[in-house]
Parts: structure tokens; sequence; C-alpha cells
């Protein structure tokens, strides 16, 4: 009989204690990196995340906590990133280990910024680990959902089928279902795009168009979507699938999505600055945005990404989003 995997946890936000808490369902223990102190004792003293989800509470017996990125690194043989990207590259500076014999997992909606690359490729090119022991996790699946216990669904997508069965299987329980697909690089782009879409439906809302509208900008934003990666990464895939279309219309329409709250503020007048000082939460689709639109403007052929750029428009070059919306509606069918 083979060791059982140790996993261990790299980030201390809501979708990182969903994820513990849903390893804890399975594992006798559970590795935890935090960089926060403050987090980590009052964890300790008081069972709870004192600053997301701190409905749930912890065994502490589970848990193997620590501030040291490195410690964590060297600890367990599956290491589940979910960090948000804005920070992954300083965070990272950190790491000395040498993780290449690692399964490396990323929860990370978004690209990190710093170098344009997913973050299964960074992981790839910096720390040498090979595809077959990279991994994403997909949704669709909001963390507050977990917190709660409400039936969720996640995809696990690596090169080996049977890594992503044994994370698959960590994950799950009576209220988690899992799935596997070996599409590691078009779910992380998904899992990236949904966030943007997220925004412009956010910003919709902001600025009073319907529940008709919103079903028009999903249905464009899911072929946008298709387009987009399949220019990045053909293969055969069903977007229609839960790991694209579902995560991105749970992230889009849900009263828990952080993006969509940002292009909502944005939508009803707020600066950029203004709504991220607002938000406790980082919104991933900010950073997102800009990433797309440059990966977009480096290929030789762009493709067509109307809801994308005028996301852009208004967050980076600082257009008006009741005009840039106005356009949009033109552009789409």
């Amino acid at each position: 009989m083979s060791t059982p995997l140790k996993f261990a946890v790299f980030g201390s936000g809501s979708w990182a204690t969903a994820i513990v808490k849903m390893l804890c369902e399975n594992q006798q223990e559970v590795g935890w990196y935090m960089r926060s102190v403050y987090i980590k004792e009052h964890l300790l003293k008081e069972q709870h995340n004192p600053s997301y989800l701190s409905s749930v509470e912890f065994h502490l017996e589970q848990l193997k906590i620590s501030n040291d990125i490195n410690e964590m690194a060297a600890y367990a043989d599956v290491l589940i990133f979910v960090i948000p990207s804005a920070f992954m590259y300083s965070e990272l500076e950190k790491l000395t280990y040498n993780i290449q014999d690692k399964i490396v997992v990323s929860a990370v909606k978004g690209i990190i910024p710093e170098t344009g690359k997913l973050v299964g490729e960074h992981f790839h090119d910096v720390y040498k680990i090979p595809f077959e022991n990279i991994g994403v996790i997909a949704g669709p699946c909001h963390a507050e959902e977990v917190a709660l216990e409400r039936l969720s669904y996640l995809t696990i997508s690596c090169a080996d089928p049977e890594k992503a069965q044994d994370i698959a299987n960590a994950l799950s329980s009576d209220y988690i279902k899992t799935k596997i697909s070996d599409d590691v690089i078009g779910t992380e782009y998904a899992v990236m795009l949904k966030n943007i879409y997220a925004i412009a439906a956010g910003i919709a809302h902001g600025l009073g168009y319907g529940d008709n509208f919103q079903s028009v900008l999903m249905s464009n934003a899911i072929r946008e979507m298709k387009r987009f990666i399949k220019k990045m990464h053909k293969m055969k895939r069903n977007i229609n699938n839960s790991a694209y279309l579902g995560d991105l219309l749970v992230t889009g329409y849900s009263v828990f999505s952080r993006n969509r709250m940002f292009g909502n503020m944005i939508g009803k007048g707020y600066t950029v600055k203004s709504a991220q000082m607002e938000m406790s939460m980082v919104a991933e689709g900010y950073y997102a945005t800009k990433s797309a639109h440059l990966l977009n403007k480096k290929n030789k052929k762009k493709t067509r990404l109307p809801i994308i750029e005028a996301v852009y428009e208004i967050l980076y070059e600082n257009k008006d989003a009741k005009k840039v919306f106005k356009k949009l509606t033109d552009n789409l069918d």
C-alpha cells in the first residue's frame, strides 16, 4: 500500500480557507502556509480564520500551520497555491526549497502580472516542475458556499489522470463533487477570464442594465472565452462544461462574486482605486484584464474580444463606462 499524500495549502484568504476545510474532511493532517502572523495566532487560539469564512471552525490537531513557506514546501507532497495572483511573485521569491519533485496545484484565479504567465507555466519555467506534476482547481465553486456546506462542484485538471484523481479524491465529500480533466491550460485560462466577464456583468448592473442584457452579455462571454482559449491552446474541449461555462455563470451572477461586486462599483461611478479600497478582498479580474489584453496584443492575428477590450478601456484607460458599454451593446448579438 502506497503512503498517503500530504497536502499543504498556501494562502489565507477565503478560497484558501475553503480548500483547507475540504481537505480536512479526508486528511488526518493538512499543512497551511499563511504569511500573516496575526491570522496564524488567532486561528491557533480561536480555531477560525478571523478575516475570511470566520464561521468555519477547524480541529487544530488536523492542522500544521506555519508562516514559513519553505517549511510547508518541505512538509507536503502536494502544494496547493491559493495566493492572489498580484502577490504570487513576491511570495514565491521567499521560496528557496527545491520543489522540483512536488505536485503543484494552482487554485489561483489569474495570471502572474510580473511575467504574464499562467501559474502553471511559471512553476514549469522557474521551478522546473514537469507539466505532468502541475494541476489546476476550477469551479464552479464559491468559498462562501463551501463554508455553508452547500453542494458544490470542482474540476481538477492535470496531464496525469492518476494525480488528478488523487487530488480530486482528497477534496471530495458529501457536499463537494469532483471530476477530472486533462485540459490544464484551458481550464487555467478559463478561471482567469471568467473574472473579467464578471467585472463586465457588475459594470452592466451598476449602469442599470437589466437581466435581458446580462443574459446576452454572458452568452457572448462564453463564445469570447472559447475564441481566446482556442487561440492560446488548441485542443478538443467542450466549452459548455462546468469548468468553463458553469464557473463563468456563477462568477457573473452570484452575490458572493467579488469581481461582480468590483464591477458594480465601477458602474456606479467609483474609481478603480476607491473601489479597491472599499473591498476587503482582491478582485482578480482587475489584473487579469490587463494580462488578457496584452496576451491578445502579442498575437499576430488578434482575436476579437469586445467584452475584454471594453473592460480594459474602463479600468486602464479611464474611459467613461456608460459610453464604452453603449458601444459594446452594438458589438454583441
